[in-house]
Formats: C-alpha cells, structure tokens, sequence
C-alpha cells in the first residue's frame, strides 16, 4: 500500500519564519506523517529538528533532495561538493531516497549533453547505492521533448540503470501524456510519484473588460496562460486511478505537492488535499 505525504517546497516560507518542528506539527495535525525534503537548506538545525520531529510527530522522512552542482554562495548541498554529507544526512534520517528535481538546462541542448548528463547522474546513483541509497530523478513536462523518437525521459531510464524515476503526474499530463499509461510504461523504473492536480483556470475578469471595449482578441489571447496547478480533486486528473495503477506497480510512496495556490496558503491548500483525498476513499493511506 502506497503513504501519502508532503512535499516539503511547499513548506519552505513557513519554515523559514517557524523552524521545522513547528511547521511539522502543524502538518502532522491535518493528518500528514511523511514527508520529501526540498529547497530547504540542511543545516545542522535543520537536520536536528528534523530528527526530533521524526521522535516525536511520528513523521518519516522518505526523501532528501540535493543539486547535481551548487553555485558558489548556494545554501543548497550538491552531490558534486557534499556527497558524503548528503549521505550522512539521509541515513541519520533514515530517509531511502536521494532526488534531484530537475535536469540541467544544458542537458536539453542536444543529444550528446543529454548523454553527459545521463553518465553523471548514473555515475552518482550507483554510487549511492553502494551506500544503500536510491538515487531518484523527478520528471518535467520539458523531459517529454523528443531527440528523434525517443522521449528525454526514455532515454534517462534506458541510460541510467542506477537512477530510478520519481514521476510527478501533473507533469506528465502538462507533456502531454496519460499519467496512468505514463506509470504503466515506466512500471519497473518509478519508485516515487508526486500527486498534483491539473487545472484550467478562470479567464481574469480585465480581459473581459477588454474584450467590451472592443479589443477583439483580448479573451483569446489569455488562453494559453490558464493551465494551472491544483489542490488534489480540485482539477481534472483522475487520482483514484494514477494511485490505483501507482500502488499496481508497487510504488510505495506519494507526495501531494502544489507549485503555485493563487492566494492560498501552504497548509490551506494541503488541507483541502487531504480532505479530498480522505473523501475519495485515501484515508488509510496517510
């Protein structure tokens, strides 16, 4: 059975002004009991904090997030200048995964810098197995571009046997792409899902008032600007079945994760996730 948890980005502003155990008990009393760390630097206090919540608010850790490499001044560790730390930091949490969030920017230039990039990676993925870790990549809708038939993420999966696949199904449905035939496909790569719902927003009031002054293409010209992300069961993908096929393939743990809220805050919106996912029949996987 799959656990749902958060993605801790979205904490990073309560965080930031509360400290880690404050902002965890508030998660922990919604409902929440795991979490996937990101863009939160690991200081030693953080570490700390960390670990008391995991002693005492019964929260897991299942996931630490690092770059490939840090610019200089960076807060975040990265496997290129903090390998060992990183590891030492997610086995004093017990946590089983290491992720990175994103590909670089120049891996998307050509082919043979998407193979560098697919060489690193795999290159620190098996080393971190070797320490009893999973090296996992997380998803984009950009890895669905294609260099010849092949997708980008096709060829980070065949490239880099080390590496498993974290798929987030908001992305995925952004590519184009079915998230539930999406899972289906990488079945024996995914080991983390991140669950974030897909919306089309409203057209703003102002291009309406636009439009009725006579400016023909106002309303239009908003179109391509409404995809937006969403609490869980407040959009269009059908979580019932991506949870369904996840568990299906044996993935064993999820993360409501929502990049934007339009006005709401972080715990507002997770919130309304849990609820909605309590409702859809998803209590015990929490």
């Amino acid at each position: 059975m799959i656990t749902i948890g958060v993605q801790a980005m979205m904490l990073k502003e309560l965080i930031a002004e509360d400290g880690v155990f404050t902002t965890l008990q508030k998660l922990r009393s919604i409902g929440y009991r795991s979490i996937e760390v990101s863009q939160i630097p690991m200081t030693s206090l953080t570490v700390a904090e960390l670990a008391r919540s995991i002693d005492e608010l019964d929260i897991k850790v299942t996931a630490v997030s690092c770059l490939l490499s840090a610019p200089e001044g960076s807060p975040f560790d990265s496997l290129a200048g903090d390998f060992d730390k990183i590891v030492a930091d997610a086995k004093s949490l017990d946590a089983k995964h290491v992720r990175i969030g994103i590909l670089t920017y120049e891996a998307l230039s050509s082919l043979e810098a998407l193979h560098d990039f697919c060489a690193t990676i795999e290159g620190y993925g098996a080393r971190l197995a070797e320490q009893g870790l999973t090296l996992s990549y997380h998803n984009h809708h950009v890895d669905f571009m294609r260099f010849g038939s092949d997708y980008v993420l096709d060829i980070i999966s065949e490239r880099c046997p080390s590496v498993s696949l974290e798929l987030d199904v908001h992305w995925v449905h952004r590519g184009g792409l079915d998230p539930v035939r999406t899972l289906a496909h990488y079945a024996d790569r995914v080991s983390l899902v991140h669950l974030k719902d897909y919306r089309i927003g409203r057209v703003p009031a102002e291009a309406f008032d636009r439009y009725r002054a006579g400016e023909a293409t106002a309303v239009h010209d908003t179109f391509k600007d409404l995809v937006q992300f969403a609490e869980i069961g407040e959009g269009s993908l059908d979580f019932p079945a991506i949870i369904a096929e996840a568990e299906r393939i044996g993935v064993r743990h999820a993360f409501v994760e929502q990049d934007q809220r339009y006005g709401r805050t972080p715990l507002e919106a997770l919130t309304t996730s849990y609820e909605n996912l309590t409702s859809l029949g998803f209590a015990d996987r929490f």
